[in-house]
């Protein structure tokens, strides 16, 4: 069975099928790297949350980052916030994002209960 949370046009938040959760890409506002990631990180707590999951059960993250140059600053903020043992397999890549001051988005796909 495939279950989709808050289902609009395009997307939904939340696909979960199989015990995995896919959840779509979060994107923060803010005024440099460190700030849109550190919002961009609370949505996907929210999304976690709305998915059942928690950032101890994510499997894979991908990050996109508008600038490679900010990879530093992401990473400051990234391994703040991951639990010690529990870090997914990542990938971050470099990618002309929606809009034009947007430096970072996050997709991330979790284990649930």
């Amino acid at each position: 069975m495939i279950e989709r949370i808050e289902t609009g046009v395009r997307s939904s938040k939340v696909v979960k099928h199989n015990g995995v959760a896919y959840i779509t890409g979060q994107v923060g506002e803010g005024n440099g790297i460190k700030e849109q990631t550190e919002e961009c990180l609370r949505r996907v707590d929210a999304m976690l949350t709305l998915a059942g999951s928690s950032r101890e059960k994510m499997l894979r993250a991908t990050v996109w980052l508008a600038h490679m140059s900010d990879f530093a600053g992401l990473n400051e903020v990234w391994n703040a916030w991951v639990p010690e043992g529990h870090a997914p397999a990542r990938a971050c890549g470099e990618a002309r994002l929606a809009r034009p001051e947007l430096l970072v988005e996050i997709i991330v796909d979790a284990a649930y209960d």
